[in-house]
């Protein structure tokens, strides 16, 4: 069975849209997911799933949202594989990665329109790179995430794509809970 991460998009930020880890877990096991485990407060877990096609998961995920917490919450997903392969194929250099918060990976939805990737990068009002492969773009935000323009929410608009931002530091601690969960994959919570 494929292990999963999930990542949701929009949940527990300005005290909007609330879901606690635990109850995340419980709706994960709820859905027939089993070994579930979540990192922070962002909605990131790590699950296996029975079900091998990632839209139905999805689906599931999105829908067990909305009727557990009572509001829709965009859900990304990747295979573990998928996920390792996007961290060791990143285009950072070594001093951007001296700023790890600085250096962020977005998990799209789908693989974007490279035109509609250029137009992005075009468009841009601030100093980040832009760096697009597959379904990733990988964004050095030179001056910080904080203080950009170049959000979820302009990402999203310029691609058609949901998109969801984790930073290098998040995605380095979601690989050692996921060497973690593998290492002991008959533990569950």
């Amino acid at each position: 069975m494929p292990r999963l991460i999930s990542f949701l998009r929009g949940i527990n930020v300005g005290g909007r849209n609330k879901i606690k880890m635990a109850d995340l877990r419980a709706l994960y096991a709820s859905l027939g997911f089993h070994d579930a485990r979540t990192l922070l407060q962002s909605g990131n877990a790590i699950f296996v799933s029975a079900e091998t096609d990632l839209a139905k998961v999805q689906q599931r995920i999105e829908a067990g949202i909305q009727e557990r917490f009572g509001f829709a919450a965009d859900v990304v997903l990747r295979r573990a594989d998928d996920f390792r392969v996007t961290l060791a194929c990143h285009p950072f250099t070594q001093p951007q990665l001296e700023a790890p918060g600085k250096c962020a990976f977005v998990f799209l939805s789908a693989e974007p329109d490279p035109a509609a990737v250029e137009a992005l990068r075009q468009s841009n009002p601030g100093r980040e790179i832009i760096h697009a492969s597959g379904r990733e773009l990988f964004i050095f935000y030179s001056d910080g995430i904080a203080r950009s323009k170049l959000d979820n929410k302009r990402i999203e608009r310029q691609l058609e794509r949901v998109s969801t931002i984790r930073n290098w530091n998040t995605c380095q601690r979601i690989i050692k809970l996921l060497d973690e969960t593998e290492a002991q994959p008959s533990a569950s919570t």
